[in-house]
């Protein structure tokens, strides 16, 4: 009997680990030798982790002091060439990304290396609070447009570029989905426009002459993490409470409209959003009034935890004003 040559597989670790402070979406990133920003990550090890969570928590500690709280799996990053490794003989790394949110953001990190940069930094395109960052009109879309005009049968999906191109940036009347984060960025990397794309040796990135500043470049497949993070906590944010793990205890409205702002990247409409929280019932008074807001006092509310028990889907159903 022929003996069959196995490729060692390794599992790592990874975590997207996001914060707020000043209205802005933060994610937890350590820099590695290669001086590129990536996500806390690195091997499970079985004798000493019971469970993959178990590794994750450990590890982050380890590499940033940072105890974890909320925490949920993401997905499993399996695909071959994720590290970029020269060949095909090395360890084939299969990463189990999470998904964690705190309210830490202090300077016990500093030591460790590791620091929160706002995520709009990796994803530019995203933010869409105040208009449509101009970076879509100037850089993506004529970018896109010209390589969905280059395709052929050959390339060619089930869905054209043309029309990928259309549903995932809201072009020609179509919507914006905010929650179509990783979409946008898998069609940017797969038209070969983002740095990550040209370090994978995607044939499409190696054909260009230069790339456009498409955000911040991670290592290896973590922006890919990420986009995934991002899309993941937008999307329960309209049928789980989980915004409230990202606020202190007790906040203001307009704390809290904030909040929902900065992640979903959308602009919202604020007597539209208090009416939401009012009938949403996620909220309590708690009959203190804050002076640290710099205008007249506001109430502080605080999360009702009745609501986990009143109905299955809690969450903040919200529309933007445009």
């Amino acid at each position: 009997m022929s003996e069959t040559l196995l490729t060692p597989i390794e599992i790592g670790l990874t975590a997207a680990i996001v914060a707020i402070e000043d209205h802005e979406p933060l994610i937890l990133t350590a820099r590695g030798s290669d001086g590129l920003a990536g996500l806390p990550f690195g091997p499970f090890d079985a004798p000493s982790h019971r469970t993959f969570e178990i590794g994750l928590r450990a590890w982050v500690e380890e590499q940033t002091g940072l105890r974890l709280g909320y925490v949920e799996q993401l997905y499993t990053f399996g695909d071959r060439g994720r590290h970029a490794e020269a060949g095909d003989t090395a360890a084939h790394m299969v990463s189990i990304g999470y998904l964690a949110l705190t309210r830490a953001v202090d300077g016990e990190l500093a030591a460790t290396g590791a620091s929160f940069e706002p995520w709009y930094r990796f994803f530019p395109w995203e933010d869409r609070r105040e208009e449509p960052p101009a970076i879509i009109a100037r850089d993506i879309i004529p970018a896109l447009t010209r390589w969905a005009e280059e395709e052929t049968p050959e390339t060619s999906r089930a869905l054209p570029r043309r029309d990928r191109v259309r549903f995932y940036f809201g072009l020609d009347g179509a919507p914006w989905d905010e929650e179509r984060v990783l979409d946008r960025y898998e069609l940017l990397y797969e038209a070969g426009l983002v740095e990550e794309a040209r370090r994978d040796g995607r044939p499409a990135a190696l054909a260009r002459k230069a790339l456009p500043a498409l955000g911040i470049s991670m290592r290896f497949d973590h922006r890919r993490i990420l986009a995934t993070g991002i899309a993941r906590l937008r999307a329960k944010l309209k049928y789980r409470p989980v915004v409230f793990e990202l606020l202190p205890a007790d906040f203001t409205l307009t704390e809290l409209q904030h909040t929902v702002e900065a992640v979903s990247g959308r602009h919202l409409h604020k007597q539209n959003f208090r009416r939401l929280v009012e009938t949403e019932a996620l909220v309590e008074p708690t009959g203190v009034m804050s002076t640290q807001t710099g205008g007249r006092p506001a109430a502080l509310y605080r999360f009702r935890r009745e609501v986990l028990q009143e109905r299955p889907a809690p969450g903040l159903r919200v529309r933007s004003r445009r």
